[in-house]
Formats: structure tokens, C-alpha cells, sequence
């Protein structure tokens, strides 16, 4: 049985789950998403990430016609069709067919079910090489489906030997693409910026855990800090907790406490 997707009140096999070129999402890139993972068929963190979608819909002025409770039935019935236990669920909330190209208009809202690969081991014990890049996203604090610069920056980060980008702004850290920063400082504060940035629910969830057992710091980071850190790693809903081993020329010694926050974490939420 093919794929199938819901779209704007119905479920479709997935190659049939087609937009209008009139729809900003095309004509502008102007839309909203969210995207949680499945443990089995269980939907993980699904309140946190309906509170985000929600807001990310309400902050660039799209009204969702469907109340939680649809949304959440329609993600129980999607994960029945496909019968897929594992990967994760995307929703979508477009800008609609513009009559003139640049006038939001009725939403297409979309939920569909996406495989993704969690990092392998090999990925874990390496961990990332970071280019820090002067960047800050638009309305940071939704999740838009704007990244034209982090697909723009693939060819310069391949060319140059890196796994992604850390944005920073006037000096400050801000986040990666598509994923949180945190740092572990000399003294073994683990500390993450707290503005500027998409509120990650990885990240929230981590930062929850993190203040049982270790000294925990919401703040800005200066751009030297970052050379006299002992650790870094970054947070999402596919990588999880990933370690970060190195950040321009500096090398992180140590990912000790990132070791202990991923164990803790996969202990905690079974993932």
C-alpha cells in the first residue's frame, strides 16, 4: 500500500498530495512546519510540539482550521495507515493561493510521515566540525520553512570539511541551522544561548534533565568563549544529542558531560 499523507481534510497516497504553484510556500517560501519523532508508533513530545506549531502558525498570521484534538487524531489515523512505527511525523501550514503572489491567504495545511536516520555510532564517537558563520535567521523564534542560507552554505561547508554551521550575531552565538547549541565551560557550567534563537524541544526537554545533576546557565555566548570550552554538542528532534569536536581551528578535548546528558536523555524518554 503507497505511502499516504493528509492534506487539507483528506488522506491521499503521498504522490497525489500535490500544491498549487500559487501558493506562497512556492511563490515566496512563506509558510510554518514542526516535526517530532516516533518511538514505535508512539508520537514523542507531541504537546510540546502542537504548543510550538501553534505559535509558529499564530506568529506569522496563518489560522489553523483544524482544533488540537483533530490535528492529534489525524496524526493517530495517519501512523494506522502507514503502519511505519519509527521515523517521524512533519505538519505543515502554507501561505495559501495568493491571488497577487504576496497576500497570505486560506492556509493548505499538510501532515505527513518522514524517515530520517538517527546518527549512527560511529557519527557519536566522532562528532561534529562546526564553521561558525555571521548569520541571524529571520523571526528566530518560529519555525519557519525558510533555510536559504543553511542550503545555500552546503557547497561552502563541503568544500571547506565541515559537518554544518554555527550562526552567530554582533559577537554572539546564536544556533546551528537546524539544531541547538550548548557548551560545557572550563568549570563545567553547561551553559546554551537563550535569544535569538528557535526554542528547540530537544532542547527544552534536555535543559529539564540537565538542572538534577549539573550547573545550568540560559545566556549569551561570546564567540571567544568558544575557544576556551571544554565541550560542545547540539540538540534536535533527529540528532538528539550530538558532540561537537571541533569549532573553526579549535579542537574540543572532552565530551564527557555530553555522554552523560545522551545517556540520561535515551533513558528517560526510551528514544
Amino acid at each position: 500500500m503507497a505511502k499516504q499523507v493528509f492534506i487539507n481534510g483528506d488522506f491521499v497516497e503521498e504522490d497525489k498530495a500535490v500544491l498549487h504553484f500559487r501558493d506562497l510556500s512556492v511563490q515566496r517560501g512563506y509558510g510554518v512546519f514542526d516535526f517530532f519523532r516516533l518511538v514505535g508508533n508512539e508520537p514523542l513530545f507531541i504537546e510540546d510540539h502542537l504548543d510550538r506549531f501553534y505559535l509558529s502558525a499564530e506568529g506569522l498570521h496563518l489560522p489553523i482550521t483544524f482544533s488540537r484534538q483533530e490535528i492529534k487524531n489525524i496524526i493517530l489515523e495517519l501512523i494506522k495507515r502507514n503502519n511505519m512505527p519509527g521515523p517521524g511525523i512533519r505538519l505543515q501550514l502554507t501561505g495559501g493561493y495568493s491571488e497577487d503572489g504576496f497576500t497570505a491567504a486560506k492556509p493548505n495545511f499538510i501532515v505527513s510521515q518522514q524517515s530520517f536516520a538517527s546518527p549512527a555510532k560511529e557519527q557519536i564517537e566522532k562528532g561534529l566540525k562546526l564553521l561558525s558563520y555571521p548569520y541571524q535567521r529571520q523571526l528566530s523564534r518560529i519555525k519557519t520553512i525558510d533555510y536559504l542560507m543553511a542550503i545555500w552554505l552546503q557547497p561552502v561547508l563541503k568544500e571547506k570539511g565541515f559537518n554544518d554551521a554555527l550562526y552567530h550575531h554582533d559577537g554572539l552565538i546564536t544556533e546551528c541551522p537546524r539544531n541547538n547549541f550548548f557548551m560545557v565551560t572550563s568549570d563545567d557550567v553547561l551553559v546554551t544561548p537563550a535569544e535569538n534563537i528557535l526554542a528547540g524541544i530537544t532542547r527544552k526537554k534536555l535543559l529539564e534533565l540537565a538542572r538534577n545533576s549539573f550547573k545550568v546557565e540560559e545566556r549569551p555566548i561570546n564567540l571567544d568563549e568558544l575557544k576556551e570550552a571544554k565541550e560542545a554538542f547540539i540538540t534536535s528532534t533527529t540528532k538528539q544529542i550530538l558532540p561537537v569536536m571541533q569549532i573553526d581551528e579549535t579542537i574540543l578535548p572532552e565530551r564527557k558531560m555530553t555522554m552523560e546528558l545522551l545517556q540520561l536523555f535515551q533513558s528517560c524518554y526510551k528514544c
